[in-house]
C-alpha cells in the first residue's frame, strides 16, 4: 500500500506549487534559478543582554527542495543567497538569513520535499 503520509506530503507539496505559489527568482552568485514559492512568515524571540524581548520576523519563502538547482547541482539554501519577487512594478529582493544563531532555512515537512527560506528584505527597485 506505500506510506501515505509520503504520498500526503507529496500531494500537499503539488498542490502548494500548482495553486499557493508566485514565481520568484533565486540567486547565488552569478547562478540564479526561477522556482515557485510560497511566502509565509517566521516570528523569532531575542532575548538581548537588558532581558528585553525582541521579537522578528522574517519573510519565509517554502520551495520544492527538487526546484533548487543551481548550475545543475540540486543545493540547499545558503545564508548570503538572494530572492527577488516581482510585484506590479517593482523588483523586490530578499537576503537568505535568520536573526541570531538560527539556521537560514529548515525543511517543512518528514519526507525533506519543502524547504522554509528565511530572509530578511534589502530593498526595492524598479522592475
Amino acid at each position: 500500500m506505500g506510506d501515505l503520509l509520503a504520498k500526503g506530503s507529496e500531494m500537499l507539496d503539488r498542490t502548494r506549487r500548482a495553486h499557493l505559489s508566485r514565481t520568484v527568482v533565486y540567486r547565488r552568485g552569478a547562478d540564479s534559478v526561477e522556482i515557485a514559492a510560497t511566502v509565509g512568515s517566521t516570528a523569532f524571540d531575542r532575548t538581548d543582554e537588558y532581558g528585553v524581548i525582541h521579537r522578528i520576523e522574517s519573510r519565509d519563502y517554502l520551495v520544492s527542495a527538487a526546484d533548487l538547482v543551481l548550475a545543475g547541482q540540486a543545493v540547499t539554501p545558503k545564508a548570503g543567497d538572494r530572492i527577488t519577487e516581482t510585484g506590479d512594478t517593482r523588483v523586490h529582493e530578499y537576503k537568505v538569513m535568520s536573526p541570531g544563531d538560527e539556521p537560514a532555512w529548515r525543511y517543512s515537512d518528514p519526507q525533506r520535499l519543502t524547504l522554509r527560506i528565511h530572509t530578511k528584505f534589502v530593498r526595492t527597485g524598479a522592475a
